[in-house]
């Protein structure tokens, strides 16, 4: 398992915000997308974190990236793109049990 944080500052909250309940329909349906969450920052109304789970990465990136959820999904988030801050990869080290 592996999880990918993509920060957001995005211009437009509310077009953002339909633009992923629309995104996440391809996402939910992946195979190798085991969670996700979209949160909204309380201190700066601009500011977002994509959470998703994955299987792995190599499965993000060589399944997921080239299966056709992910043309599906990047569809609706493509105008955001210049707006992410940050995305990357995390392995868990220390969880609840």
């Amino acid at each position: 398992m592996i999880v990918e944080y993509i920060r957001y500052r995005v211009p437009d909250p509310g077009e953002f915000e339909a633009a992923y309940q629309r995104a996440v329909v391809p996402l939910g349906k992946s195979p190798w997308c085991l969670d996700y969450e979209l949160s909204k920052c309380t201190e700066a109304a601009d500011t977002y974190i994509l959470r998703i789970v994955w299987t792995s990465e190599e499965d993000h990136m060589q399944g997921f990236r080239r299966s056709e959820f992910f043309g599906e999904f990047f569809t609706e988030i493509r105008p955001y793109v210049s707006d992410i801050e940050e995305m990357r990869h995390y392995r868990p080290v220390i969880t609840k049990a």
